[in-house]
């Protein structure tokens, strides 16, 4: 028998599968569920979650739809841009860093309304379990989690969907028979999974792209655009003041037209696996190559590079969800104490999937043409200091030489 469970909240998108898990846990646990949907910028219409919701008895006061669009961008996008996180050297981490925000959400409306579990839709093949879970236990360690997909024996479309007929719950026809793939959207990006992708030798077929334009019809003029940013995160597009969600949403539509932000990834998961997915980022890789040409003029040497000694470690800790980890804060306490200067503006050109970096400036940059010119610099950098540079640096080799060649 399973646990007494009286109220469970429920991380609900109103698609089949989350549908079959509100009716299952209805009648696996006889509990009371409250459903929680995020709009994270997914770009889909949320209002069928709200009505299937109520449809299968669920209460009105008990059906959450929050925006949070904005605290996505601005206090989990950013602060992972700042430290300029790719996974495995490519990937942007795009599904990976909305969902520390949905758990804190959900345990949250957990606290507020009584309930005594939670309960997601993530396979137990996946990393958005762990993802998942260690939110919720970060943040309200006695949590009871539920995760169906660990639990029950449907283990098939085909059963999904037969549960949903038998119990009344809409069907819609496009997921009928075997899903292509499988796709997770938000304001950062979208990824896409599964059948059809799961050979890594075929080419990605043309019909999953759907946040950026084909390279073929893309614009065949360049496109030039200006991003500020303030305290190393983005303020403005094309001098234009944006709020953080608006700012990404600007350049994603640049990023759309222009084919940019297209990833064929075989990626580690963290619990153990290799997989293949095509994440489409067109805004955020814009952003993220904007972000290091302004780092360019304003960081110390050291600091740049102790970042990019960090930056691995950092964007790891995101992909296997210890976003509330003690490691994850205090690297993070440290990556912005290093953008405090982080100011000015970066000149670009998008062109045919590729951002090309044209111009920087800041008032707080580093850089000196007086120092860096190959004309007469007055007497700025003594030329002849590099003599004794270069032999204190050489001395260790000279004695290694002396040793191994005699």
């Amino acid at each position: 028998m399973p646990d007494k469970i009286n109220r469970v909240v429920l991380a609900y998108s109103g698609g089949l599968d989350t549908s079959v898990i509100l009716k299952w846990l209805q009648q696996t646990y006889a509990c009371e569920v409250v459903t929680f949907t995020a709009d994270l910028g997914q770009g889909e219409e949320l209002g069928p979650a709200q009505r299937t919701a109520a449809l299968m008895g669920v209460r009105p006061e008990h059906i959450f739809i929050d925006d949070l669009r904005e605290e996505f961008v601005a206090d989990y996008v950013f602060p992972m841009m700042r430290a300029n996180a790719l996974y495995e050297g490519l990937y942007l981490l795009g599904t990976s860093i909305a969902r520390p925000l949905i758990a804190k959400r959900q345990v949250e409306i957990a606290s507020a309304v009584g309930a005594d579990a939670v309960a997601h839709g993530a396979t137990g093949k996946g990393n958005d379990q762990v993802r998942f879970e260690l939110g919720y236990y970060a943040l309200a360690p006695d949590i009871k989690v539920i995760a169906p997909w660990r639990e029950w024996d449907l283990t098939s479309r085909t059963a999904l969907i037969e549960f949903a007929e038998k119990n009344q719950i809409p069907v819609p026809t496009d997921k009928r028979g075997e899903s292509p793939f499988s796709t997770d959207a938000n304001l950062l990006h979208t990824s896409s999974e599964g059948k059809v992708l799961e050979d890594p030798w075929q080419e990605v077929p043309g019909y999953i792209y759907s946040r950026t334009d084909d390279l073929l019809a893309a614009p065949d003029r360049p496109e030039e655009i200006t991003i500020e940013f303030k305290g190393g995160d983005a303020v403005a597009v094309n001098g234009e003041a944006l709020s953080p969600a608006a700012l990404l949403t600007k350049l994603n539509a640049l990023g759309k037209r222009h084919g940019i932000g297209r990833l064929d990834l075989v990626e580690n998961r963290f619990v153990g696996m290799k997989s293949r997915g095509m994440y489409e980022t067109p805004g955020g890789t814009i952003y993220h190559a904007a972000h290091r040409a302004i780092e360019q003029l304003t960081l110390d040497r050291g600091a740049a590079h102790l970042k990019d000694e960090l930056m691995p470690r950092y964007a790891e800790l995101i992909y296997n969800g210890l976003w509330f980890s003690p490691e994850r804060e205090m690297l993070q306490a440290a990556i912005d104490h290093s953008q405090a200067m982080v100011d000015g503006t970066v000149r670009m050109k998008l062109y045919k999937g590729a951002v090309h970096i044209t111009g920087r400036k800041s008032p707080n940059s580093l850089y000196s043409e007086t120092v860096v010119t190959f004309e007469d610099d007055g007497g700025a950098y003594d030329q002849r200091d590099a003599e004794g540079f270069i032999k204190l640096n050489a001395l260790r080799l000279r004695l290694l030489g002396r040793r191994d060649r005699a």
